[in-house]
């Protein structure tokens, strides 16, 4: 790797001389501008507006405007003599732990390669340091022309080191929190842990730039004088949704994702929120219709079968108590009858005798 920067990191007396380079690198596709008529392309000029002509790199040095317009030159030499110790000096001022770091300081990124043989000692020394007291460095540096903050730590077997803006550069998130008071629910809270824990981790290896791939498609096939791929339906936005249905959603999808049995639980439908009207897009159009109308005619099905049950039920109870009407009643009559043929034998014996 080439490096960008030569000098030393200083570690109290000690003095490690390095090389910097960079730990990151682009993969972004660039255009160049061109003329649409003709794809010419299009070229800037440094030209000299006293001179009005175009001059080489060589004529060109740096100069401070001020507030009144004056131009006021600064040479190379100028900055050479800068008081400061950092010109070519990665000088450690503090040793603290990591998570008094805010990634909101993190900037560009670097690796501290060991310069030659004699720097390969204190190298070491300063990484077995930092491995053993589990903390990183804070560090004063000068580059391209400004001093400025970076944090050394252990990668591997090299030093990192991440460049850091000035705390006074970071701003305050004022004015960024929604300014309404909100109640987040307890169920809520439980069912985004429950879709955090689905999630779970990702190996950050497997994942990749979808944009530049599609993109390099698009050139692939505009070079060989093909038809770019078409590019798919984009996902409906500004849908005002049932927070606890889009999250009970969110979960059962991330479940099955992972092929993992969704949850014993009834299924929620993403329904909108009350005083807004539903259009066909958001009920999920004629298949949400359709099943809706199964649900309704299950639902009437299932009421009829009952009230048919119930009416077969009454039914038998009715015949089964003018059963008992009948038997009741006719019992009666054979007793009167039973009583009066006894009657008559009675009489005729004592007619007889």
């Amino acid at each position: 790797m080439r490096s960008i920067w030569n000098g030393a990191i200083s570690f109290g007396l000690v003095s490690i001389p390095i090389k910097l380079v960079n730990a990151t690198e682009s993969h972004s596709i660039s255009f160049r501008q061109i003329h649409t008529e003709d794809n010419g392309r299009i070229r800037y000029r440094k030209v000299c507006e006293l001179e009005d002509r175009e001059v080489t790199q060589s004529e060109i040095g740096k100069g401070y405007e001020d507030a009144d317009g004056t131009i006021i030159p600064i040479t190379d030499e100028d900055l050479s003599h800068l008081p400061i110790p950092t010109a070519r000096t990665i000088e450690i001022v503090a040793f603290v732990p990591a998570d008094r770091i805010d990634p909101l300081q993190m900037d560009a990124a670097y690796y501290l390669a060991a310069s030659g043989a004699p720097a390969a000692k204190p190298y070491t020394l300063l990484r077995e340091a930092l491995k053993r007291s589990h903390k990183v460095a804070i560090a004063k540096y000068a580059l391209r022309g400004r001093e400025r903050l970076g944090m050394l730590r252990v990668v591997g077997d090299a030093i990192a080191m991440h460049g850091l803006l000035w705390p006074d550069e970071v701003r305050a998130p004022e004015g960024v929190a929604p300014d309404v008071d909100v109640t987040v629910r307890d169920k809520e809270l439980d069912l985004a842990d429950a879709l955090m824990d689905t999630l779970g981790e990702v190996e950050l290896d497997d994942l990749h730039d979808e944009y530049r791939e599609a993109l390099e498609e698009v050139i692939a096939a505009k070079a060989a004088g093909e038809t770019p791929p078409e590019a798919p339906e984009p996902a409906a936005a500004g849908k005002v949704l049932d927070l606890m249905a889009a999250l009970e959603k969110s979960v059962r999808a991330a479940r099955e994702s992972r092929g993992e049995e969704p949850a014993a639980t009834e299924e929620a439908e993403v329904r909108p929120l009350a005083g807004r009207r539903s259009t066909p897009k958001e009920t999920g159009g004629k298949k949400s219709t359709a099943t809706t109308a199964k649900k309704t005619a299950a639902k009437k099905t299932t009421a009829g079968k009952k009230s048919t049950a119930k009416s077969a039920q009454s039914a038998k109870k009715t015949a089964a108590a003018k059963a008992t009407s009948k038997s009741t009643a006719k019992t009666p009559a054979k007793k009167t009858t039973a009583k009066k043929t006894t009657a008559k034998k009675t009489a005729s014996r004592k007619r007889t005798a």
